[in-house]
């Protein structure tokens, strides 16, 4: 099992910057992806960005040059830059193992114009 807690949310102007974090714990061994997902109520959940164990780092084109996903051990952070109003949602991290996919609880991310 593999226990995620995302932190970092909040409410950030158009244009500003905020670092999402995802601490994991648990068989962290066996995590061989850790990704970032977000969601605004009503639509699918929408791939971000995703980091591999060996560090390969893949982003959705909407993110691309903004956003950056980074990890330190047992932590996977997304930095968020040039935040847009169509960025707000609650952001998830996502931790993939070969039997199964693991989630936090999700973090708000709010963007005023």
């Amino acid at each position: 099992q593999v226990q995620l807690v995302e932190s970092g949310g909040g409410l950030v102007q158009a244009g500003g910057s905020l670092r999402l974090s995802c601490a994991a714990s648990g068989s962290i061994f066996s995590i061989i992806a850790m990704g970032w997902y977000r969601q605004v109520p009503g639509k699918q959940r929408e791939w971000v960005a995703t980091i591999t164990r060996v560090g390969s780092t893949t982003y959705a084109d909407s993110v691309k040059g903004r956003f950056t996903v980074s990890r330190d051990n047992a932590k996977t952070y997304l930095q968020l830059n040039s935040l847009k109003p169509e960025d707000t949602a609650v952001y998830y991290c996502d931790a993939q193992s070969p039997a199964r996919h693991y989630w936090g609880q999700g973090t708000q991310v709010t963007v005023s114009s």
